[in-house]
Order: C-alpha cells, then sequence, then structure tokens
C-alpha cells in the first residue's frame, strides 16, 4: 500500500521531464511587462513576467544577457524568446529567457538613451571638460578604418587644407563585436606616443547598427579621459552617437571633421596678405605723423634759437643752485639746532649730573626726616608728660605726703577691714617716709566719720 504513495521530488521530477520533453514549450515567444526585477552579482537576471491577468517567474542567465543592448526596469513592456521548465527546488515552473528585447521601441535606441542618460549625470558631456582645438596643428591621428572612404576623405581634405600637417593613419574596426575595443586601445595608444596634437576618431556612415561601437561606453570613456584633444567624426550630418556628445568637438561629417581640425591655407594667406596691407598702410601713417612732428621740432624755438635757449637755461640753473644753497643752509640751521638740543638733553641725562641731583635730594630729604623726627619726638614728650602728670595723681605715695598712710599685716597683704586684724596683732603701718611697726590694742568697729 505504501508503494503508492510518491515523493515531493519524485513528483517535481516527473512533472519537469513532461515539461521539458513538451516541444510547444520550447522557444516560446512571449509579451509581458517586468516587475520584481533584480540583478544579482552573479550576472543572472530574475524577475516577473505578467499581463493584467496573470504572471510567471523568469530568469535570465548571464551567458544570455551579457550582450543586451539595453537595461531591464521594472514596468518595462518587452518581448522575449525563452523555454518553459520547472524549478525543482519550489515545484514551480518558470521561463529561461534566451532573449529579450523593448517592445514598441528598439532595444538599440533603448540602450543608446539609457547610456546616454547615465553619462550625461556622471557630467561626460559638460562643457567645462571640453579641450580646445589646436589651430595650427602639427600632427594628426585619425583613427578608423584604413580601407573605409572616411580616411580617404579625410587625408585628402588635411593635404588640401594645410599640407604642412602630418597624418598619422591609427587603423581600428569600426563596426562589428571587437570593434569598441579596438577603438578604445587605439586611443590609448595615441596618448601613450604624445606627439599627436589632435585626434579625429569616426568612420563613414551607416545603419545604427553599423555605427553602434561608437555608442559603447567604453569608447566614451577612452575619449572622456584622452588627454589629445578629440573630433568625433562618425557618419552623416543626421547621425549622432554617445562619441558625439563626450568628444571635445563634434564634426557633421569626416570631412567636416579634417575642415575643423586644419586651417585652410588659402584662407590663411588671405589673411596674411590682409593683414600684410593694414600693417603696410598702419606703417606709412605713422611714418607721416612722426615726420609732421620731427618738422614741429625742428621749427621749435629751441632749434631756431639755440643760444639764446643756453643762456635762459644758464640764468635757469643759476637760481636753482641759489635756491640749493639757501635750502642746505636753512637744513644745517635745523640740524644744528636740532644737535645742540641733544647735547643739553645728554648734558642734562649725564651721570655726574644725576649723582649730585640723588645728593641734593638725598640732604633735602635728611632735613626733613631730622625735622619730621623732632617734631614727632616733642610730641610724645608731651604726651609723656601729661601721662606721668596723670599717675602721680593717683600715686598712693603722692597721697600718702598728703598725710595718709596704708596698715599692713605681717603677711604683707594691705588691711583694708577691721574684719582682717585680732587683738594684739602685729601691723605695719607705711608713711611717705618710712613704716611705724605697730600692735593693735583696740579694735573698733564702725565709720570714723561719725566719731
Amino acid at each position: 500500500m505504501k508503494d503508492k504513495y510518491l515523493t515531493v521530488t519524485a513528483l517535481t521530477k516527473y512533472m519537469k521531464r513532461k515539461i521539458d520533453m513538451d516541444p510547444h514549450l520550447r522557444n516560446v515567444w512571449l509579451r509581458g511587462e517586468i516587475s520584481n526585477f533584480k540583478h544579482h552579482s552573479r550576472g543572472h537576471m530574475y524577475m516577473t513576467i505578467k499581463d493584467d491577468q496573470a504572471k510567471i517567474q523568469a530568469v535570465m542567465f548571464a551567458g544570455n544577457n551579457r550582450n543586451m543592448k539595453f537595461q531591464p526596469e521594472n514596468g518595462m513592456n518587452v518581448l522575449i524568446k525563452g523555454d518553459i521548465s520547472v524549478y525543482e527546488a519550489y515545484g514551480q515552473y518558470q521561463l529561461y529567457i534566451e532573449q529579450m528585447e523593448p517592445d514598441g521601441i528598439g532595444a538599440l535606441y533603448l540602450a543608446f538613451e539609457q547610456l546616454k542618460e547615465k553619462l550625461h549625470k556622471e557630467g561626460l558631456f559638460d562643457p567645462i571638460h571640453k579641450k580646445g582645438i589646436p589651430t595650427f596643428p602639427e600632427h594628426i591621428g585619425v583613427i578608423t578604418s584604413p580601407t573605409g572612404a572616411a580616411i580617404r576623405d579625410i587625408i585628402t581634405t588635411i593635404k588640401r587644407r594645410y599640407p604642412s600637417c602630418a597624418i598619422t593613419v591609427l587603423p581600428v574596426l569600426v563596426q562589428g563585436p571587437s570593434a569598441a575595443t579596438s577603438i578604445k586601445n587605439a586611443i590609448e595608444t595615441a596618448n601613450e606616443r604624445g606627439h599627436f596634437d589632435t585626434l579625429i576618431v569616426g568612420r563613414g556612415g551607416g545603419s545604427i547598427e553599423e555605427l553602434w561601437s561608437f555608442n559603447e561606453e567604453i569608447v566614451a570613456r577612452a575619449i572622456f579621459a584622452s588627454r589629445v584633444p578629440v573630433i568625433s567624426a562618425v557618419g552623416h550630418e543626421t547621425d549622432t552617437t554617445i562619441s558625439d556628445f563626450v568628444s571635445d568637438l563634434r564634426a557633421p561629417t569626416p570631412t567636416g571633421a579634417a575642415e575643423l581640425a586644419v586651417p585652410s591655407q588659402v584662407e590663411l594667406a588671405n589673411r596674411i596678405h590682409t593683414l600684410r596691407k593694414f600693417l603696410i598702410r598702419n606703417m606709412e601713417r605713422e611714418i607721416i605723423n612722426h615726420k609732421q612732428y620731427l618738422a614741429r621740432i625742428q621749427q621749435s624755438y629751441a632749434f631756431r634759437y639755440p643760444e639764446q635757449l643756453i643762456k635762459q637755461k644758464e640764468q635757469e640753473l643759476d637760481n636753482q643752485l641759489e635756491q640749493l644753497q639757501r635750502s642746505m643752509r636753512k637744513k644745517n640751521n635745523e640740524h644744528e639746532q636740532t644737535f645742540s638740543y641733544l647735547i643739553k638733553r645728554l648734558q642734562a641725562q649725564h651721570p655726574n649730573k644725576q649723582v649730585e641731583q640723588a645728593q641734593s635730594n638725598l640732604i633735602k630729604a635728611l632735613r626733613q626726616q631730622h625735622y619730621y623726627m623732632t617734631q614727632i619726638m616733642k610730641q610724645h614728650e608731651i604726651k609723656l608728660a601729661n601721662a606721668i602728670d596723670k599717675l602721680t595723681l593717683v600715686n598712693p605715695l603722692e597721697i600718702m605726703k598728703r598725710g595718709f598712710a596704708l596698715p599692713y599685716s605681717t603677711e604683707g597683704e594691705m588691711i583694708k577691714s577691721v574684719t582682717r586684724v585680732d587683738k594684739n596683732d602685729n601691723i605695719t603701718v607705711r608713711l611717705h617716709d618710712g613704716q611705724l611697726n605697730c600692735k593693735v590694742l583696740m579694735i573698733e568697729e564702725g565709720s570714723t566719720d561719725e566719731k
């Protein structure tokens, strides 16, 4: 019973074999809109192709999308050729794209517009980067096919207009898968040689497919990186390529590029002839003007009366000498006064003068010090006398001179109250001129004023 059940892997493999063997699912042509577009870092492109009612997962591997001329984007309507198969890991059918191009617009035109927009945003078309084309080149490099009509037109035109200019042809492929690399390498080689004044890069007319190598990004970046000015000469006047935008100068045709690269010897000869005539006229006019100026000088007073002029100048010289002498005397007097003033200042600043002045100031200061010290001493003497008088008034000895005495115990303490002594105690009575040794015979309390 269990043998009736299939595994998911077995069922998926069976479905894949069935779909892969169906001839109707090989080389499927499909129209739809891109969504969920993702360009993997390994180069594979994953997307969903849908219309208004259904959608299918799709993948375009790097080997198939490497040579696409445009970049797929979400919302873009495309025409697709591919195979239907099953992606076993998810068990879902999907579209494996082999070819893809825009629906309603050519792939090459779309690729042209996308690259143009990209390089414009990077600033490769900015006029600030454009180099000037030399007016009188000595050596021009021509990068084109050596067998096409363009090279013959360029060489013929340059030799006719400016035969002194050297021409070197750097042969390249101008169409086909290897053409862009060939043109890029030739531009880099011309820059490495270092002896070209100008490079002409181009070819004759053709279809957009035939001119496509000049729309390749590597060619545009090589032109932009060139240190030598580049003139783009691709196709006819109505043909426009990326090289035209990035080059330093665009020519409508290869012949036009040759005309822009070099001046015309006929035009130069005519210009030289015109300049020569202009120069001769100016020189003749200058000669006439100078002759008239010389005639006026010859008729001037100095040439007609030179002796009188010399005498007049001698008199003026005498006056000038007198003025000079007066000015010199005045200046000498001013300098002498200044010198005398400086001498006086120097003498005033002499060390001996300064020492004398310092000694005089010292004597004056000592006198002032002595005077002030005397005044201070007198003031202190008066204060001292007043203090002594005040102390004398309260001095016990002075009081005792007026008849007062001071009693002291045998221990030397002043007796201030009768309660401090007893009958028959020995006491000492001090007078102003000595002392009395006494004995207490009787003690009476009470104020002496009452007695």
